[in-house]
């Protein structure tokens, strides 16, 4: 499977003897930094049965901004076909990966309440996936006119408890020294998602994602939060240190 390179000014993606290298340059808060390999320059390729195997570690516990791997519909792109890549209106999210969220981000649309009870984390290394139905996206475009309102705390509430009832989650936080190497597996099927780490079973959920989706590996220091009180906040993070990941013996099979 190919896999491109997407890196902003001064990342990185090198090759490695058994795989790749994705680092981010140290900053401030000023600019977003990105490092990420994917496989959906044109379109998004892989529909279920697939499985995701490798083996990571990154170079902080606690790094700002989000990293992972796994497979997505890059949801929130907007492309009008410019410079080769897909022309992509926005869609409701579908996801299962292994994924990183620092502190600042709240990525979960569950109520505080049932969140907790399910163990399902807004922020930390987790186990996550998204489910919605595959709504045409030209009737998702009227909803970027009421982006603005957003910014209200009354309007933002709504939305989200909307929101939460469409798109259905699944998630478990998980407790592991990612700075370690680790052998992580992801089996997607029709009906439910299997996580594995080294080699044993830490979460089977019946949750989801609608494909096609594409592969997407990725380090950036961004942060997106939707809390419960639908205060939204969103931006990039400094971070003093360079940032990295290393990802080796990377395989995706296709059915089966």
């Amino acid at each position: 499977m190919t896999l491109d390179p997407r890196v902003t000014p001064r990342a990185n993606v090198t090759p490695t003897s058994a795989g790749w290298r994705l680092e981010i340059p140290a900053g401030a808060a000023d600019a977003y930094r990105l490092a990420q390999l994917d496989n959906y320059r044109r379109r998004f390729p892989l529909d279920a049965p697939a499985t995701l195997s490798l083996r990571c570690r990154v170079s902080g516990l606690l790094l700002p901004g989000t990293w992972g791997f796994g497979f997505w519909n890059d949801p929130f792109a907007v492309s009008f076909g410019l410079q080769g890549s897909a022309r992509r209106l926005p869609a409701l999210p579908n996801a299962a990966w292994f994924f990183h969220a620092s502190t600042e981000n709240h990525l979960s649309l569950r109520p505080a309440v049932e969140a907790a009870e399910h163990g399902i984390p807004g922020s930390g290394f987790m186990a996550q996936v998204f489910s919605s139905p595959r709504i045409p996206s030209l009737l998702l475009a009227p909803g970027l006119l009421a982006l603005p309102f957003m910014f209200s705390k009354t309007f933002a509430k709504r939305a989200r408890a909307l929101a939460g009832k469409i798109v259905h989650e699944d998630g478990k936080g998980l407790g592991v020294d990612v700075t370690q190497w680790h052998e992580y597996r992801l089996r997607w099927e029709v009906d439910r998602v299997e996580f594995t780490l080294d080699g044993e079973k830490i979460l089977e959920t019946a949750t989801s994602p609608q494909g096609p989706l594409g592969l997407v590996v990725w380090i950036d220091n961004q942060f997106a939060s939707f809390p419960p009180d639908g205060k939204i906040k969103a931006g990039v993070q400094e971070n003093p240190a360079p940032a990295w990941m290393e990802i080796e013996d990377v395989t995706c099979l296709i059915g089966g």
